[in-house]
């Protein structure tokens, strides 16, 4: 049986640091990831602020507040980043899904595109909303 040598290399990609150098396509698809959690976090906000539009005027006015104060402005605006991020992903993934732009060198433009093409939806609508 021939002899196997693991030599210098890791074990597993996600062992970051030394050992593995993070690529675009690992961190877009990590960043996919992330941004799916923060939506959900999105939806919870938004249906706090209908239930307590539906049950009561004080938390309401509270919750009210709090969204529209510049937290919640900053909160939202990168909510709405995560949002078309992930929207981004998963058209990415629709492409691949097809067949096309596998090839890794397309992969690390797409990513960045996700990134740039997610900043630039977020600042359009900011400005249209």
């Amino acid at each position: 049986m021939a002899e196997f040598k693991q030599g210098d290399r890791p074990l597993s990609p996600f062992m970051f640091g030394a050992y593995y150098r993070p690529q675009m396509t690992s961190m877009s698809s990590i960043m996919v990831r992330i941004t799916g959690i923060a939506s959900l976090g999105t939806a919870f906000l938004l249906v706090l602020w209908l239930l307590t539009a539906a049950t009561s005027e004080t938390a309401f006015a509270k919750v009210d507040w709090f969204l529209t104060s510049f937290i919640g402005d900053v909160i939202l605006l990168l909510a709405t980043w995560a949002i078309w991020y992930h929207v981004l992903g998963r058209l990415r993934h629709v492409i691949w899904d097809l067949g096309y732009g596998l090839e890794i060198g397309i992969a690390e433009k797409m990513g960045m595109a996700m990134f740039i093409g997610a900043t630039f939806l977020t600042l359009l609508t900011a400005i249209i909303v």
